[in-house]
């Protein structure tokens, strides 16, 4: 072949498909090989049947191929089979491999005429075959059968498309040569992939079947429908030889004594046959394979150095090295310490762009969660007044008291202390359960071993539940300290001297802040589909109003709402929807947008949500309390009829605890986040780092905890071959590209037929092929008696010439401009053709005056 250092590269580029086929095509590489395409029933099947020497394939009528079988061909002493999806199994008898082959492409398609593009991958070796890799396509079919797809014809078209229209595959079109090459399917599709023709071989089948006196002459002599790397002409066992168990020998034999007896085809007789199609797709394969070597080097080059991080901490690997788990199990832990603190603390490192880490919502939950759930629980103003009546009142019993009593004070500060209870107690539960979740998400990088990760976590997350009833009481006590002593000195207590101006203080509080920015953001208002519908808006709140425009150029702007009177309520989400709502609402019963008198607020998750009403509750407006039926409508009197003195006295201590209970909240609200940090969250960093090891021992012994899943060993196996596989690659191919000798491509043909012209019908080629002259040489009617003479009077075969054949049919196809086809190569001289209506033979002697008899020379071949 003149390219004997690339007889190692084929079965390489068989291992490395095998390795990727394994690890489920991870290495996205494409890598050279042959792929057979043509209609149904055209041969394709006989044709590789004929390369291996043995009846291995599944026959029958209509669609048999119905799962690409990726069939490799390796030249070899011992003959068996191999498939990839039953390794270390060995298959002598070729019977088991047909049944096999049916086996799997039924397993996964069924067994009524489906189809599936998954491939079956099948290794043969045989000292008969050389070295080539084929993939065996479902013929094109037009029509669905049994529980076939109606678009089965699409299908099998997109499943052809997958590997043809790769560069590096090249497309072995076959058509039986009984049917009108024009209209053949595999030429068609093969030449939308490979409009230049550089990729395309065309095979003949079915030679044998033509109708008598046509034959295939012009087609493979590449000159009727040319292609650029020609024809070769096969003749497969019939039906009736396959059913009387024809030997595929002998069949070989049958087919080399039809080329060199057969008139029209012994002088090409050594470029057609199963022999020299399987060596000349051999060498177009390697040479197609060195063609595409120095993209194939780099893309293997970047897949190695992608593997060299997953690879590095399994090249010593050895599974039952008791040091190696020991290394393992301590450098599991300690990375398990640093991602859980990574989690928690942040790190400039790896940064998730995608989520929240753990840290990043446990600081949601101090500063947006649980401020939030402290106003929810913030006192009903006319609630409170009436038991700050009642408490006036029940301290002076049958007295009138004249001065306001600090006894009824310090009841109704303890009151509403003892109701940060509940929120706190929420904000600890909503921090463990993101550590939990932390923790999960952690020993995800411990997968490959089960057992420690599960111990792990079990360990971890029954130390955190452990510290949860700890920072329990520890807040708990918070807030019993808070009720044990009411410290009316406090700095920033406004005392009785200033109560009375306090209510002035806070009509003015709201308009001291700047009107800042607070947050923006996209919403949903939801309004019904008779008033417009919902729409989307990007929505700015400040501190003074809330405004929304039409995008986030913040260009156009649609409505601006001032929160004067405005509260928040909590809306049921739709039946339809999918988002999560809130409202607000004008407390004076307002509209508040146009004619609606609260606007719904919608957005995709309760997180979302959440954090929008804290930054409401920033600019002020806070969420709307629930109203239980009071007994105002039953004694009117308590509320309304107030003395003056009584009036004075309730608004003097509403306003001493509103002074005294943000006091506690400020505290509250800095000591909780210091309190579970402490407590929880830099307890359990601390034990991970310094006895999460000692309790792994206790819970199990090394070598169960480090007996790592039969899915990891499988992909440490895989991983390690691929890589192997890729270093032995780069290297072999470093070689090879300097060390061979490529055969040039053959010159472009026009090949506009394809697209453009169908070929004459087969009555014509007949009509030619039969009008033959009286006076032709008896030696090109048909077979002689005895061994065939010596054919092709070249130096390459070196034997007499052999006639040509005159007549009109030739001179159509030599040079008739109506015929629409040039010839391309000129090897022989033209002849004038006679002037005769095409299709009338001409009954000129051959002995006329001035037409001498034309001796055709050799042709050099295109496929040499």
């Amino acid at each position: 072949m003149g390219n004997r250092g690339m007889e190692d590269l084929i079965p390489l580029i068989n291992k490395l498909q095998d390795a990727f086929s394994s690890i489920g095509q991870s290495c996205n590489l494409d890598l050279p090989q042959i792929a057979v395409v043509g209609g149904q029933s055209a041969g394709k099947s006989s044709v590789l049947e004929n390369f291996v020497g043995r009846d291995f394939l599944p026959r029958g009528n209509g669609i048999v191929t119905r799962r690409p079988l990726i069939l490799q061909l390796v030249n070899s002493k011992a003959e068996y089979a191999e498939f990839l999806h039953c390794k270390g199994r060995k298959f002598v008898d070729f019977e088991e491999v047909r049944l096999e082959i049916e086996a799997e492409t039924d397993r996964i398609t069924g067994s009524n005429k489906g189809i599936s593009p998954i491939p079956i991958n099948l290794r043969v070796y045989s000292p008969n075959v050389l070295n080539l890799t084929l993939i065996d396509l479902p013929g094109m079919t037009k029509v669905a059968v049994g529980d076939q797809p109606h678009d089965i014809e699409h299908q099998i078209r997109d499943m052809l498309m997958q590997f043809i229209t790769k560069e590096s595959c090249l497309v072995l079109a076959v058509t039986p040569a009984n049917m009108d090459l024009a209209n053949s399917d595999a030429l068609k599709i093969a030449k939308e992939v490979d409009p230049q023709g550089l990729r395309t071989i065309g095979v003949i089948t079915k030679l044998d079947l033509m109708d008598e006196g046509t034959d295939a002459r012009d087609i493979l002599e590449n000159k009727l429908l040319p292609l650029r790397r020609g024809y070769i002409g096969v003749v497969n066992r019939s039906q009736k030889d396959i059913d009387g168990k024809k030997d595929i020998r002998a069949a070989l034999a049958a087919e080399r004594k039809f080329f060199l007896s057969h008139p029209a085809y012994r002088h090409i007789a050594e470029r057609m046959g199963t022999p020299h199609l399987q060596k000349t797709l051999n060498q177009q394969l390697t040479n197609h394979i060195r063609d595409t070597l120095p993209g194939l080097r780099s893309k293997l080059q970047s897949q190695l150095l992608s593997l060299e991080k997953e690879v590095e901490e399994y090249k010593n690997f050895r599974p039952d090295d008791p040091t190696r788990k020991t290394k393992a199990l301590l450098q599991m832990v300690q990375q398990f310490g640093v991602d859980f603190e990574k989690c928690i603390e942040g790190s400039g490192d790896q940064v998730d762009t995608s989520n929240l880490s753990g840290g990043a919502k446990i600081n949601r939950i101090f500063h947006e969660r649980f401020p939030f759930e402290l106003v929810k629980m913030e006192f009903d103003e006319k609630e409170l007044r009436k038991e700050i009546s009642y408490a006036i009142k029940n301290i002076h019993g049958v007295r009138t008291g004249l001065f306001t009593p600090d006894l009824a004070f310090e009841a109704i500060v303890k009151k509403q202390i003892i109701k940060l209870k509940e929120p706190c107690l929420k904000c600890i539960d909503l921090v463990i359960q993101e550590l939990i979740n932390t923790v999960r998400q952690c020993t995800n990088k411990l997968g490959s071993y089960p057992r420690l990760r599960e111990e792990t976590e079990r360990i971890v997350t029954t130390y955190v539940r452990e510290r949860d009833s700890k920072t329990k009481d520890q807040v708990l006590l918070l807030i019993d300290i808070e009720l044990s002593y009411i410290n009316t000195n406090h700095e920033d207590f406004i005392g009785f001297a200033n109560a009375q101006q306090r209510t002035a203080a806070n009509a003015t509080k709201k308009r001291v802040m700047p009107n800042q920015v607070i947050r923006r953001g996209w919403l949903t208002i939801n309004i019904s589909i008779m008033k417009g519908g919902s729409k989307d808006y990007w929505f700015v709140l400040t501190a003074e109003s809330l405004s929304w425009y039409k995008d986030e150029e913040e260009k156009e702007k649609k409505y601006m709402l001032p929160l004067d009177n405005l509260k928040l309520r909590d809306v049921e989400k739709g039946f339809m929807s999918s988002k999560h709502v809130f409202a607000i609402f004008n407390t004076e019963q307002r509209n508040v947008y146009k004619d609606l008198r609260q606007i719904e607020l919608a957005c995709d998750t309760q997180e979302d949500v959440d954090s929008w009403k804290a930054s409401f509750l920033r600019a002020g407006v806070y969420p709307e309390k629930d109203q239980p039926e009071s007994e105002d409508a039953m004694n009117p009197s308590d509320t309304v009829s107030m003395d003056p003195q009584l009036e004075r006295q309730v608004e003097t201590i509403r306003n001493l605890v509103d002074s005294y209970i943000g006091i506690v909240n400020k505290s509250i609200r800095d000591l909780m986040p210091k309190t579970i940090m402490h407590l929880m969250i830099n307890s359990a960093k601390d034990f991970i780092h310094s006895e999460l090891l000692a309790y792994l021992y206790s819970a199990a012994d090394q070598g169960s905890l480090m007996e790592e899943s039969a899915e990891q060993a499988q992909r440490r196996d895989e991983m390690l071959r691929m890589y192997h596989a890729l270093k032995e690659a780069l290297v072999l191919i470093g070689d090879i590209s300097t060390t061979t000798v490529s055969v040039p491509l053959p010159p472009p043909v026009d090949d506009s037929w394809i697209a453009k012209e169908p070929s004459p019908p087969p009555a014509s080629r007949a009509a030619a092929a039969t009008a033959a002259p009286p006076g032709r040489p008896p030696a090109v009617r048909g077979p002689t008696p005895g061994p065939p003479p010596p054919l092709n009077p070249s130096p390459a075969f070196g034997a007499p010439p052999v006639p040509s054949r005159p007549g009109p049919g030739q001179a159509a196809y030599a040079g008739d401009p109506n015929s629409g086809s040039v010839p391309l190569i000129p090897s022989r001289p033209a002849r004038v053709p006679p002037a005769l209506p095409p299709g009338i033979p001409s009954r000129r002697p051959p002995a006329a005056p001035n037409r001498p008899t034309i001796i055709r020379p050799s042709e050099p071949s295109l496929l040499d």
